[in-house]
């Protein structure tokens, strides 16, 4: 499939906050889920997203995945997009892609100051803290043990450069001088600094300007100022406001998730049977559903929430060894629960919801994928920065209004502000 450009990432809400940047740009932006990666699925668009799924997978894996959708795909410039706290197989996904495209270079920048993402002599901090002593150092699939980029990037097949902030801040020209001189030694991985928005600009421009193919690699900062060919005619999908039911699916632990959660109205979230849900995810979807199904048929709005407080995943990873499992099948389980929650109420024989909102990456996938979704089309309009609007693309709930946020993003209360925007009202009570 042809198309403008291609943004891979390892993840879904990643997927669809970076999309936004090209969608708010008035470029028709389909961010694909699942199965939907062929070049041959899903409808035009003048920006590809693809999720591969593969933050947790084993490097050569992901490495695959990448070199796949690449491969895949005619795009005038590719995109790898990775998480701006570093999680994942961040160096060899982007080795893939710089192996699949055969560009001169890949331009690593994953700050986004705009989120608190910072990139200083080398060191990625979050909110001014080093990322490795953030919550992303103890991920409990796999924590990132150094914030140091060259360091993080040290295992690439391909010399490590960096960019200090000193030549970032003299400007695109002063960028490309440096890219191009970078890309006359041979292929190599250059790492940026980044303290301001204009520095990812100025990388950005530098990087057109400087006449060498580059794999663009960030976070969903560095996206807002790729160069890109101006929109074709259709656009992207507008999001009408009028009232509607809405159904949000909590699935991520994030401290700034659990304090969202604690300002939605007690009445309206469903706490996931965390030990049911482990031991039997079916019959625990069938419960959930149950309740979700009252919520919402009574004040048109429900929370189904894996984790109500920060003491659930520790009650979790409890429950899970006195039924003699690990904490990747226990994690697995809650999100099947979850998961098949969503789908007992898009089949039920009286009214679906009429909006959705999600957040965890691994769970908005879950959720799109038991929907039978294609994928997302973004409208270009963010609820609160990093947390975009869309609609549903393809399945059981075609058109469906929807939202996605990163477990990190968000203000204390941007689910409620979530829920208002999909449901068309100032608060639901």
């Amino acid at each position: 499939m042809a198309c403008f450009g291609l943004v891979v990432a390892d993840d879904l809400t990643g997927a669809t906050d970076t999309g936004h940047e090209f969608a708010a740009r008035g470029l028709r932006t389909l961010v694909s889920v699942g199965a939907a990666t062929a070049a041959e699925d899903g409808p035009p668009a003048d920006v590809r997203v693809v999720d591969t799924d593969s933050r947790y997978v084993d490097p050569e894996v992901a490495a695959a995945a990448v070199r796949r959708v690449i491969g895949a795909h005619d795009a005038s410039f590719v995109y790898k997009k990775v998480d701006s706290t570093l999680r994942g197989n961040v160096v060899a996904e982007v080795d893939a892609a710089l192996d699949a495209t055969g560009a001169d270079l890949a331009l690593v920048a994953p700050a986004s100051p705009r989120n608190g993402r910072t990139t200083v002599e080398g060191y990625h901090l979050v909110d001014g803290v080093l990322v490795a002593e953030t919550d992303a150092g103890d991920d409990p699939e796999r924590p990132v043990d150094t914030s140091h980029l060259p360091t993080r990037f040290a295992g690439s097949s391909y010399p490590v450069v960096r960019l200090p902030v000193d030549r970032v801040a003299a400007g695109a020209d002063a960028v490309a001088d440096d890219l191009r001189a970078t890309a006359g030694e041979g292929r190599a991985v250059v790492v940026a600094d980044a303290v301001h928005e204009r520095h990812l600009e100025a990388l950005a421009t530098g990087a057109a300007k400087s006449g060498c193919s580059v794999v663009y690699v960030g976070s969903a900062g560095l996206a807002r100022y790729v160069k890109t060919p101006p929109p074709t005619a259709d656009g992207p999908p507008s999001v009408p406001t009028r009232e509607r039911s809405v159904l949000c699916v909590v699935g991520s632990t994030n401290p700034a998730t659990l304090e969202q959660v604690r300002a939605l109205h007690a009445e309206s979230v469903v706490p996931l049977d965390l030990e049911a849900a482990i031991d039997d995810p079916g019959a625990a979807s069938d419960a959930a559903a149950s309740a979700c199904a009252a919520r919402l048929d009574d004040a048109g709005f429900a929370a189904l929430v894996s984790a109500p407080d920060s003491d659930a995943p520790a009650r979790a990873l409890e429950a899970g060894r006195r039924l003699g499992l690990e904490g990747t099948s226990v994690r697995t389980h809650i999100a099947e629960a979850l998961a098949g929650t969503v789908e007992r109420l898009w089949h039920r024989d009286d009214d679906t919801p009429e909006s959705l909102f999600v957040t965890g990456g691994a769970v908005a996938s879950d959720v799109f994928d038991v929907l039978d979704a294609e994928g997302v089309l973004l409208s270009g309009e963010a609820v609160e920065e990093g947390i975009p609007l869309g609609c549903v693309a393809g399945g059981v709930a075609d058109e469906t209004p929807v939202v996605t946020k990163a477990g990190a993003f968000g203000s204390p209360g941007a689910i409620r502000k979530c829920a208002a925007r999909l449901g068309g009202r100032d608060e639901f009570e």
